[in-house]
């Protein structure tokens, strides 16, 4: 097992139980003591546990991965306007390919997609494919796996070797976090690997992230902002920050 995966884990108990202790860690993992010790002290640097002797105790930040309905209600204005111009990256001309990545800013862009639209849609995400479903002219994928119950999304082994097959000509992604230094983060290493499958099954990288993402860093890296050709945000980024991502190599539209 990794690091970031027993890390991952760790959280998990504590969630459950509300307090980890270093003796049975080491035990439940096979690891030294010392090497709990250093996976508590990168949660909490992370600002994910406290640590208390002996052991760790939840931070306030370990309910770190709100669900999909309060996920949807934040900034719901916004993921509308950014979803309407993203609608202008679809491929044109009836034989294009895209990948929608779960999240709720993606589910938005399959709302507003036309029901005269022709395309060949890949997803994982379930919200985004029921939104779909019912549109004639395109040729929907369901990419399959282990469903998340906190996003509706699929992951783990099914969904990544669909993902290896794929040659799509434009993602549009999501994520929970976005910065210069940080990258692409979302808390969860399962959808992370998903994640880094779809920037590698595409062509070319739409990210939709509203702008209180900005700054934010979550567990789980799965890119950079250099993986991203475009980022398609809202006016709450600010000019200075936007034209800082520009000069790293990523257009930004702020819609």
């Amino acid at each position: 097992m990794y690091a970031a995966e027993r890390q991952q884990e760790i959280l998990r108990l504590a969630r459950e139980a509300g307090r980890v202790d270093v003796l049975s860690l080491a035990e439940h993992f096979q690891v030294t003591a010392e090497t709990v010790r250093r996976d508590l002290k990168a949660l909490d640097r992370a600002g994910l546990v406290r640590r208390v002797h002996g052991g760790a105790i939840p931070a306030g930040r370990l309910d770190f991965e709100p669900d999909l309905a309060e996920r949807d209600a934040v900034a719901a204005d916004e993921k509308v306007r950014i979803a309407r111009a993203a609608l202008a990256e679809l491929p044109g001309g009836g034989s294009g390919s895209v990948i929608i990545d779960a999240g709720t800013t993606a589910a938005r862009l399959a709302a507003e997609i036309p029901l005269d639209a022709e395309l060949t849609v890949v997803t994982h995400g379930l919200p985004v494919a029921a939104r779909l479903a019912d549109h004639p002219g395109l040729t929907l994928h369901l990419v399959g796996g282990r469903i998340r119950q906190r996003t509706r999304a699929a992951v783990d082994d099914w969904a990544l070797r669909a993902y290896r097959e794929i040659n799509a000509d434009v993602l549009f992604l999501a994520t929970n976090g976005f910065s210069l230094d940080g990258g692409l983060t979302t808390p969860d290493l399962a959808e992370a690997a998903v994640k880094r499958a779809l920037i590698a099954a595409a062509r070319r990288v739409v990210l939709l992230a509203d702008s209180a993402k900005f700054g934010q860093q979550q567990f789980a890296r799965f890119g950079a902002l250099s993986d991203v050709d475009l980022l398609i945000t809202d006016t709450g980024l600010s000019p200075d920050d936007a034209h800082a991502i520009e000069r790293a190599g990523t257009e930004v539209v702020r819609a």
